[in-house]
């Protein structure tokens, strides 16, 4: 996956949202619970992980993400890229400000090692 090189070097925490539905509009958070928080190496570490997922083909489900992670600057007031994960159609879509048109939506393997290495970490933030 692609990730804007700035955003992920602006990183100073990331949220981990169990998500509940789709946005509204355009742009908008995807709605959930904010199960976890990220910060320091498990931020980085975080990031690399979902840098290193390997690309995909896209499967049909209708996108239904179930996790998302929301990725905030050192101020905390302004969210660098939000990122929604479906397991089942093998998509990510992502917005925010740092994020160009050309990687608002991304396939990924769901069945690597990577992927699997992102679910756990998923689960184990949620309490």
């Amino acid at each position: 996956m692609q990730i804007p090189v700035e955003a992920v070097a602006a990183t100073a925490l990331i949220e981990v949202v169990r998500i509940s539905g789709l946005p509204t509009e355009p742009g908008e958070p995807y709605p959930g619970r904010v199960v976890g928080h990220w910060a320091g190496n498990e931020a980085a570490d975080a990031l690399a992980l979902i840098g290193e997922l390997p690309g995909g083909e896209q499967h049909r489900c209708g996108f239904s993400p179930g996790w998302g992670v929301r990725a905030y600057e050192n101020s905390l007031d302004h969210v660098l890229f939000e990122a929604a994960f479906c397991f089942s159609c093998h998509e990510i879509r992502m917005h925010g400000a740092a994020v160009p048109p050309s990687l608002t939506t991304q396939y990924f393997d769901a069945e690597t090692s990577q992927s699997q290495a992102l679910r756990t970490l998923f689960r184990a933030a949620t309490p």
